[in-house]
């Protein structure tokens, strides 16, 4: 299937495996000019080379940021200012009984899932407006709507993606930009596939 998204440049947080590089190596074999990120140099490097051996294709570079660091993230836009399409994917897990959640893995949690789609969108949703064009994606999961017992802080930050990007969405009214969420989980995984 042609996307029509030859020689864009996408970035894919959280890339270096699953279901960001899934989707970085769908993107590449679409001729997208690809930015793989993840939290370690090493791990993002082998990504991009295991990458381009795979799909056979050049266009693959890599940032490596630590998204539970705000620096961190301020330093990937100023070395990427402008891309087409933003896959907000990185995120963190961990189950945890509700009454031993802390506060300081509340945040940990919005800082990671939430707020770093919050400032990569920030960063970006201007300049795509302004060129006419432009995709940004969260990928969210079943746990927004089906919440984890186990799990209730991660559940209530793929909520919280959901309604950012809806929010987004309603900005983009007349334009070619486009802002959606995916909700995967094993069962949409198996079903329909993590990308088209």
């Amino acid at each position: 299937m042609d996307f029509k998204i030859k020689n864009k440049t996408a970035l894919v947080t959280g890339s270096t495996a699953g279901i960001g590089y899934a989707i970085a190596k769908a993107l590449a074999n679409e001729g997208v000019n690809v930015i793989v990120n993840g939290r370690k140099t090493d791990r993002v490097n082998e990504a991009v080379g295991k990458l381009k051996k795979e799909t056979g294709m050049a266009n693959i570079t890599g940032i490596a940021a630590d998204f539970e660091d705000k620096e961190q993230v301020g330093q990937l836009i100023n070395q990427l200012p402008e891309v087409d399409i933003l896959i907000n994917n990185v995120g963190i897990f961990e189950p945890k009984a509700f009454n031993d959640i802390t506060d300081e893995d509340w945040f940990k949690f919005y800082e990671v899932n939430v707020l770093s789609g919050i400032r990569l969108s920030r960063a970006y949703f201007n300049k795509m407006i302004a060129k006419n064009w432009g995709r940004i994606i969260f990928i969210s999961s079943e746990s927004a709507i089906q919440i984890p017992e186990e799990m209730i802080h991660y559940g209530m930050t793929k909520t919280a993606q959901i309604a950012v990007a809806r929010g987004l969405a309603e900005l983009t009214k007349g334009t070619n930009v486009t802002v959606n969420t995916r909700t995967t989980g094993p069962n949409f995984i198996r079903r329909r596939g993590w990308f088209y």
